[in-house]
């Protein structure tokens, strides 16, 4: 079984390689979506993730039912309010040798060094959080973030607006990390 989830991964990871190469990529570079597929091969495979291109896809990804990485390849706007809902598992353990639980919108491409090549912008009014550990990294996201879980994290990325937390837990748990930055208001809005 564990073969078999292996050797998924490995196609997984080539064929999302190819997309990148069929999307004008630089031969070096690869979504943050096509390395977390590749490392977690090397791990039992628990997880996929998401490279979308379009809304439709993205939208389809941040559901409950869509991936615990959500890896854009362009800038997106979308007209309508965004949930990123669901706990998806990220294919580590942690040091007691638990399921990882982690969910990432990666705005960004990467090269194999992991060294950022393109950031992207992703454009809604209103992106409400409802996964645990979740966090936005590497790009921009144009909207305010309503923030329903714990440990959320804006990483090497940017909020072109409010990030509200419907409790002080909430707010307290939130971390801007490797430059992090939020425009508007950090607060408790109930």
């Amino acid at each position: 079984m564990k073969i078999k989830a292996v050797s998924l991964l490995i196609v997984l990871a080539m064929v999302l390689t190819l997309l990148a190469g069929c999307n004008g990529a630089k031969p070096a570079e690869t979504s943050a979506a096509t390395t977390a597929a590749t490392t977690t091969a090397a791990v039992d495979a628990v997880t996929t993730a998401s490279i979308v291109k379009d809304a439709d896809a993205f939208l389809k990804a941040i559901s409950k039912d869509g991936t615990w990485i959500i890896a854009t390849l362009n800038d997106l706007t979308i007209d309508k309010e965004l949930v990123l809902d669901g706990t998806f598992k990220n294919g580590k353990k942690d040091d007691a040798g638990k399921d990882i639980i982690q969910r990432k919108i990666a705005l960004y491409t990467q090269d194999a060094d992991h060294k950022v090549t393109a950031r992207f912008n992703l454009t809604a009014p209103k992106l409400t959080v409802k996964s645990e550990n979740a966090r936005i990294q590497g790009g921009t996201f144009k909207g305010d973030v309503y923030v329903e879980a714990n440990n959320f994290m804006i990483v090497d990325a940017k909020v072109e607006g409010n990030v509200y937390f419907a409790s002080e837990e909430f707010k307290s748990s939130f971390k801007l990390d490797k430059g992090g930055t939020v425009t508007g208001a950090t607060e408790v809005k109930k």
